[in-house]
């Protein structure tokens, strides 16, 4: 086959692929657009005859839906912050330090991979009772604080750092906290994105447990009031969809930001793990 052809070819079939998947989001951001009724009639349009606001002003003016933007906003930011910065620190130890018990525990991190995270719930939630965490934000965070994958990716990606770098750094006089600021830090950056994205979209579209945790409507985060929202307005499939775009959207716009940043991390954590 002419190899200029099957590069057509190759083409054409991935363009296709991605408009097949792309398609549902650009119709849920179409419908969001649409008068009230519009999008349950037959045939179902596919852009909206008239462009309309009205679905977002219901979302934004009357239900409120600004609060739980920004519940779920505060959430997301503050657990990715906890976790890349716990992750990076126990990645870099199992990696490069040396202590009692190193192997042995991050094997026993590896192991509870295969338990799922439902199972912990309830434990974490009598333990959080105690504490005056239940329906607080703080609550809500702490799950997210560090995950057994986060720390094996920097793991892997701190292991392909010279030990002679951090050998020489520690004969120039340079503490271990200096050596992990001003080395090791700024080698894991392109892995420290790629986890940032994984712990905001972890944090951002978790609905199970913000619904346990956060009895407080005020406190709702976005996929819990999304639902509440579904349970009350099942037939408006127009201000359903302005929802699901508001809440699709910040994590988009996130990906888009960092995509070179995290398109690097796969490469490096492909290439030195």
């Amino acid at each position: 086959m002419n190899p200029r052809l099957a590069v057509w070819i190759v083409n054409g079939l991935l363009a296709g692929l991605a408009a097949v998947s792309l398609f549902p989001l650009l119709w849920m951001v179409s419908v969001s657009f649409m008068p009230h009724g519009a999008a349950s009639t037959l045939p179902t349009p596919l852009v909206p005859a008239s462009l309309t606001l009205e679905n977002y002003r219901t979302l934004f003016g009357s239900i409120g839906m600004g609060r739980y933007v920004l519940n779920s906003l505060l959430i997301a930011l503050l657990a990715t912050v906890i976790s890349v910065s716990f992750n990076t620190m126990a990645g870099y130890a199992f990696a490069k330090l040396r202590f009692r018990g190193r192997d042995a525990i991050f094997r026993a991190l590896l192991g509870a991979l295969v338990i799922p995270g439902q199972v912990a719930m309830l434990p974490l939630f009598l333990m959080l009772k105690p504490a005056g965490l239940i329906n607080t934000y703080g609550g809500a965070i702490v799950p997210a604080m560090a995950s057994v994958f986060g720390i094996f990716l920097v793991r892997q990606f701190a292991r392909g750092i010279p030990d002679d770098l951090l050998e020489a750094a520690r004969i120039d006089g340079a503490g271990e906290l200096r050596i992990f600021t001003t080395i090791i830090v700024p080698v894991l950056k392109p892995i420290l994105a790629t986890l940032a994205i994984f712990s905001f979209l972890g944090a951002w579209n978790d609905f199970m447990w913000p619904l346990i945790v956060l009895t407080d409507d005020s406190l709702h985060t976005l996929p819990v009031a999304l639902a509440g929202l579904s349970r009350e307005h099942v037939q408006d499939n127009e201000l359903m969809m302005a929802g699901s775009v508001v809440t699709v959207l910040p994590v988009l716009v996130l990906f888009l930001a960092l995509q070179r940043q995290y398109m690097e991390g796969l490469m490096a954590g492909s290439v030195k793990g």
